[in-house]
């Protein structure tokens, strides 16, 4: 069974391929058209199909349009109440849905020899539910989404038994802890369905003193459910446009806004537990990037294991359409083996990169030695290797690295970055150290969507990837998926004493992550990086060796 999964509605336009069961690729638009979110200065410019995205997918299992048993879409236009209030999005609603209603022909225009017959819609919420349980590591569990809309709800709590999802509640919309979220992070000076994770680390400089007029607004109702009534943000907080000064209301506003988010994500999972009697939870949506809230409830929830989709937001709807679609077909799924389900290279395909370039670079016995080095030596380390990541978050693959154990370089990375200084990097640690270092919150945590706090005798040690309340976003690594990042963290602990390295995202602001090696070159020549080591190649800003 060969399936297409597509996304293309409110951002993040991404395809995912399932042959068999098992997921072959899958990859965001945005790494090919480089337009970040799939968003250009219209809205409905969000809703453009992943063409490239979707041929790349093909190309990797060496199929034809015409060969596949069906694309699964994430989204059904029929579901939409286009009346509602409140979440038009500025009058575009009935467009989009007509638009979703075209989506066959479109898709069959755009992959020529497609029969737009073969072209099935998902729910949104489903596709994302799918996305989460029959692609973890759990089988049969609880599954919880959360995000700003999808046709006509906003959340749903469920499970799967029997490997059939069983809905037990919905939020219908226009309540959504996700538009909540959105319209606190453009109140913030920040770009709404693309900065909240902005509001998240801001948090953390704040104190939630606006909580208890939140809880009038903002609640959960005991029943699966909650309710968001609308926000007077300028009572709490003046409006603040992105060039203006953070002010400490600022700060106590995000702090507010997250803490109510955790307090009903947390209500639901408790009446979900108690519903279904599992002890697995598996979490997407956009809301499931939140970290803080992720461990929130595994701290403070009912559930032992909790597993979040990397690509919690609407890229990974696209692989859980093409997911849900081949259960119901029957076929026997295979887990998520990992997030590299993007492009990869060849050395040689690297190299001809370079060669046409016209820089200069060696080919190192072993490059994450020399990444190692160069990291001990206080460098900052551009570092392209394998398959790129699905979803927002780095992990290892595209990532730029730097040494935990200067302060300075957070600001350093900041700025190369030109990001807010506000901004936390993270850490990857290999998985036998991590407890050691990092405590409360799970463990192994290979995506990167949990924070931890780090343990008092390493925050000295390791200040760059300390945030200011003493939490870092970690990132597990086990050689056995990850070889040659555990070469490097061994490598580096051997010159240094320290067990991690900082790890953030292969680009600059504003702009996707790096996805080819000319993306890397352009990278590497625009910002201040030290070392671009890319396959077995490194080049060198300065001259440096090891």
């Amino acid at each position: 069974m060969r399936v297409l999964g597509i996304n293309a509605v409110f951002h993040d336009p991404a395809a995912a391929l399932v042959v068999d069961g098992r997921v072959v690729a899958a990859a965001e638009e945005e790494r090919f058209s480089r337009r970040k979110h799939g968003k250009a200065p219209v809205p409905f410019a969000a809703w453009e199909l992943p063409e490239q995205a979707a041929r790349w997918c093909l190309d990797q299992a060496g199929l034809h349009p015409s060969e596949l048993d069906a694309v699964a879409y994430s989204y059904d236009p029929a579901l939409v109440d286009t009346s509602l209030d409140g979440v038009d999005a500025g009058g575009w609603e009935k467009l989009r849905t007509l638009y979703a209603q075209r989506a066959p022909r479109f898709l069959s225009t755009a992959l020529n020899g497609l029969d737009p017959g073969a072209v099935r819609f998902v729910r949104h919420h489903l596709a994302h539910a799918a996305s989460a349980a029959l692609a973890g590591p759990f089988g049969d569990c609880a599954v919880l989404t959360s995000d700003g809309r999808g046709e006509a709800e906003s959340s749903v709590a469920g499970e799967y038994a029997d490997g059939k999802f069983v809905e037990h509640a919905r939020q219908p919309l226009p309540h959504s802890l996700g538009l909540t979220y959105e319209e606190a992070t453009a109140h913030l000076g920040f770009r709404r369905s693309s900065d909240e994770y902005k509001v998240m680390a801001l948090a953390s400089y704040g104190t939630p003193r606006f909580l208890p007029e939140l809880r009038e607004l903002v609640f959960a109702t005991g029943d699966g459910g909650f309710r968001t009534a609308p926000v007077p943000w300028e009572r709490f907080a003046p409006a603040r446009s992105a060039s203006d000064e953070l002010a400490p209301e600022h700060a106590d506003l995000a702090a507010s806004v997250q803490r109510v988010t955790e307090e009903v994500l947390l209500d639901t999972a408790r009446w979900l537990h108690a519903r279904t009697g599992h002890t697995d939870l598996a979490l997407a949506g956009g809301t499931a990037l939140n970290c803080v809230a992720n461990t929130h409830l595994h701290e403070h929830g009912p559930f032992e294991r909790i597993w979040v989709q990397p690509a919690a937001g609407d890229a990974g709807t696209a692989l859980g359409a093409a997911l849900q679609l081949a259960a119901d077909f029957g076929e026997d799924l295979e887990p998520m083996r990992g997030a590299d389900l993007g492009r990869g290279f060849t050395d040689d395909e690297i190299e001809d990169w370079l060669r046409r370039a016209r820089v200069p670079y060696r080919r190192c016995p072993d490059i994450a030695a020399t990444a190692a080095r160069a990291l001990a030596d206080d460098k900052i380390v551009a570092w392209f290797q394998g398959r790129s990541e699905f979803g927002p978050r780095a992990l290892g693959h595209r990532s730029l690295l730097a040494h935990p154990g200067r302060a300075e370089n957070l600001d350093r990375l900041n700025d190369v970055k030109g990001r807010e200084q506000f901004r936390p990097v993270a850490p990857m640690v290999r998985g036998e150290r991590a407890a050691e270092v990092f405590g409360r919150g799970p463990l192994p945590s290979p995506y990167m969507l949990f924070v931890h706090d780090v343990a008092p005798a390493w925050r000295d040690r390791l200040p760059a990837v300390t945030h200011v309340d003493g939490t870092a976003r970690v990132q597990t690594v086990d050689r056995a998926d990850e070889p040659l990042v555990a070469d490097l963290l061994e490598a580096f602990e051997g010159l240094t004493g320290l067990p991690a390295v900082v790890n953030t995202s292969l680009n600059t602001a504003g702009r996707p992550m790096v996805d080819d090696p000319g993306h890397a070159l352009e990278c590497f020549a625009s910002a201040p990086v030290d070392l671009l080591a890319i396959g077995p190649f490194a080049i060198s800003r300065d001259g440096w060796t090891a």
